[in-house]
């Protein structure tokens, strides 16, 4: 029997931490090399991201060609998520990023009966995201906000054989396309491991000197209101230690393929917000418009009252 997505990663990611999992007095150090690739990786990713905006090519399904796109499109509509890698290259060449891992995924689903405004809603409800995204977010709190630009706290969990807790600083910026399409990028401004996470020994690991499970994490998101739906497009861009060699042949491939399953469960979840908050303001609307029915029938019923006292009353 297949697993899910969401399973899938999990089972994935339990293998990623059990093969990265250093001895206690070992850290992995963000070096000066590692975080200069990265960067040069995400300003050929932003180049690219700022052509196909530009291009019209808003959802990487847009790319494809004619037969193949109707064919992604019908998929999505059938409630399927569509995911691939993504290989940024420089000039046409890979980058290569020493003593590190850059895990580049981008994945896109539909959400029908949906509007902009409705899941724009969602997403930005950031002291609700430990509820819409949880267990993998386990707290989340929105610290400031200034017009469309967020700062964001988020704690991630995850537990497995070996059990990973991140506290997580964002800055968020979201654009608007005209009156159907948005656009928003997310970037990580400080990822701090936490040890012995909720006992009273509970600490912050120092930051870029831990054992470096995530370094970094770029998101970039899309949203397009057309076909009675919303389309939501997420490439989520992550920074790890290297794999040892001696067990990089086995590891490797899990690594590239953990964040397909994330980045379907991220999708979904957001997917299930929506859903959520159009079924209870659906509901709110119809008890409000029973309350409403209700008061006109107690008023025609006192009013007829009204009438026919008024007809006794002797003239």
């Amino acid at each position: 029997m297949a697993l899910s997505s969401k399973t899938a990663g999990a089972v994935l990611l339990s293998g990623m931490l059990v093969c990265l999992a250093p001895r206690p007095v070992e850290a992995a150090e963000l070096k000066k090399e590692t975080t200069a690739a990265f960067d040069r990786y995400i300003s050929a990713s932003e180049r690219r991201i700022e052509s196909e905006l530009h291009n019209g090519l808003f959802l990487f399904i847009d790319e494809l060609p004619k037969t193949r796109r109707e064919e992604a499109y019908a998929q999505l509509r059938k409630r399927q998520v569509l995911v691939r890698q993504v290989n940024t290259k420089e000039e046409g060449h890979p980058i290569e990023v020493p003593h590190g891992l850059i895990h580049d995924w981008i994945g896109v689903l539909f959400i029908p009966d949906a509007s902009l405004a409705q899941t724009l809603a969602v997403v930005q409800d950031y002291d609700n995201q430990q509820n819409i995204y949880k267990p993998e977010i386990r707290h989340s709190k929105l610290l400031n906000r200034n017009g469309d630009n967020f700062k964001v706290f988020l704690q991630f969990h995850k537990k497995s054989f070996v059990t990973v807790v991140i506290n997580a600083d964002f800055d968020i910026n979201y654009e608007r396309f005209g009156t159907n399409r948005a656009v928003s990028r997310s970037y990580s401004t400080r990822l701090a491991e936490v040890e012995n996470a909720g006992q009273t020994d509970e600490r912050e690991l120092p930051v870029d000197d831990a054992h470096g499970y995530l370094w970094r994490l770029y998101s970039y998101w899309r949203f397009e209101e057309k076909d009675g739906g919303v389309y939501v497009q997420l490439e989520s861009i992550g920074l790890s230690r290297a794999v040892p060699v001696i067990i990089g042949w086995l590891v490797n491939p899990l690594l590239r393929s953990i964040p397909r399953g994330i980045i379907s469960s991220l999708l979904v979840a957001t997917r299930g917000g929506v859903t959520s908050l159009r079924t209870k303001r659906d509901s709110e609307r119809a008890a409000q418009s029973a309350r409403l029915q209700l008061f006109c029938f107690v008023l025609g019923k006192e009013l007829q009252k009204q009438a026919m006292f008024s007809e006794d009353i002797p003239r």
